[in-house]
């Protein structure tokens, strides 16, 4: 019998996919019976539970069209869309979200210095394409495949898929950023350059409590921890966590202040639009947990987490009075805390900060994939990643040692 036949389009918006087709592709209720090389992995690389389908609330189609919709990541911001579709016989199988960008910024995978040569050269590096999740340092799958078809086929069209789109477009390139690492490597048996990069997540060993993890680390930076919770709310803070029907409209207000004011001090210019927030709170308020401080009747500072089926995504923090220790209670310690009361496995902190690593959040490497099509380019870039995979093993290995949590040492 013939195979089915792939076709392969791109559509120039979210909205031009219906939200179940999306879906389906994005966060499948997997068959435990057909998991295959691409199956979405979590966030840590590992497996989930195959009886629990495992999702990721950055895929899903509220979250690309929130920041679609809210002109977060549009044409007029350097974020052009250009999902790519895979349809099976006329039926969508797979997608790649995927934009058409004119720079490198809201990335966290960096380039510029890739772009700066190629254009010292003569070379032209943008507009580029970038596969990934606007504004989000968050490891997911990238190939969005639909359970139940033949993965490894639909990705290999979805690859191939990629590389005319970087020809149609006129593209430099295409780079995949923060996806699992089989399909990082999916990727780079089809001609892709892989990259390697690290982040700092916590994992949960099975704690009933904070105080259980605190027992877990070395005596020094127990006390450190104890004594930064104290302090963080010594000035008369309360936390708070709000999720689902609590986050008002009012605490969007007060949590976009914050994100301005830290935002415009880190970036010049915050990427996300007070209407991409409300959008999140009509269609998502359930996969967000806002870990707010209140002082003296009024919101001062908070973190916006995303929840996922094994994973806390930490994400944006601001503040509009500074305080010792906050940022790592409103951040670090009280997403510690929620994931033990879930039972969540990982917390992902986001990109960067080894200043996380004693407050037991470990290296991990992340993973992506780039498509060059000049072929010097191609080469010296090779040749650069291969020096850079070298190093980023090596730090990763230096830094656990260097972790906070006890050792053999300890209990002697």
């Amino acid at each position: 019998m013939a195979s089915s036949e792939i076709t392969l389009e791109a559509v120039p918006s979210a909205s031009d996919i219906k939200a179940a087709d999306w879906d389906a592709c994005a966060n499948p209720k997997p068959n435990p019976d057909s998991l295959e090389n691409l199956d979405t992995l979590t966030a840590s690389g590992s497996q989930s539970d195959p009886c629990k389908p495992a999702y990721n609330p950055f895929v899903s189609h509220a979250f690309f069209a929130a920041a679609e919709a809210s002109g977060s990541a549009c044409a007029r911001t350097g974020w052009g869309p250009r999902h790519l579709l895979a349809r099976l016989d006329g039926e969508i199988a797979g997608i790649v979200p995927c934009y058409l960008k004119s720079h490198s910024q809201g990335e966290y995978v960096f380039d510029r210095g890739w772009a700066d040569a190629y254009e010292r050269a003569g070379g032209r590096y943008y507009p580029k394409l970038q596969a990934s999740v606007p504004f989000t340092p968050a490891t997911g799958p990238r190939l969005l495949i639909r359970d139940g078809v033949d993965r490894e086929r639909i990705g290999t069209a979805l690859a191939s898929g990629l590389m005319a789109l970087c020809n149609a477009t006129n593209a430099s390139s295409v780079h995949v950023t923060f996806a699992p690492e089989t399909e990082a490597k999916f990727l780079g048996a089809h001609g892709f350059l892989l990259r390697n990069d690290q982040q700092f997540h916590w994992r949960n060993e099975g704690y009933g409590t904070f105080d259980d993890f605190l027992t877990s680390l070395n005596s020094r930076h127990r006390k450190a921890i104890k004594r930064e919770r104290r302090e963080a709310t010594a000035a008369g803070i309360t936390i708070h966590h709000l999720t689902g029907s609590d986050i008002t409209e009012d605490a969007w207000d007060a949590f976009f202040a914050f994100y301005m004011e830290t935002g415009s001090r880190k970036w010049g210019r915050p990427y996300l639009t007070r209407k991409f927030f409300s959008l999140i709170g009509e269609n998502m308020s359930r996969d967000v947990l806002l870990v707010m401080a209140k002082r003296n009747g009024r919101w001062i500072a908070g973190a916006i987490n995303f929840i996922g089926s094994d994973t806390l995504f930490g994400r944006n923090w601001g503040a509009v009075e500074h305080h010792p220790f906050l940022h790592f209670e409103v951040c670090y310690y009280q997403a510690i805390d929620f994931a033990i009361q879930r039972g969540l496995r990982i917390v992902e902190a986001g990109a960067q900060g080894e200043h996380k690593l004693a407050r037991g959040y470990l290296p991990q490497t992340t993973y992506s994939a780039h498509f060059i099509a000049d072929p010097d380019l191609r080469r010296a870039i090779a040749d650069y990643l291969k020096r850079e995979r070298a190093y980023v093993a090596a730090a990763g290995r230096e830094l656990t040692e260097a972790g906070p949590f006890r050792k053999a040492a300890d209990e002697a």
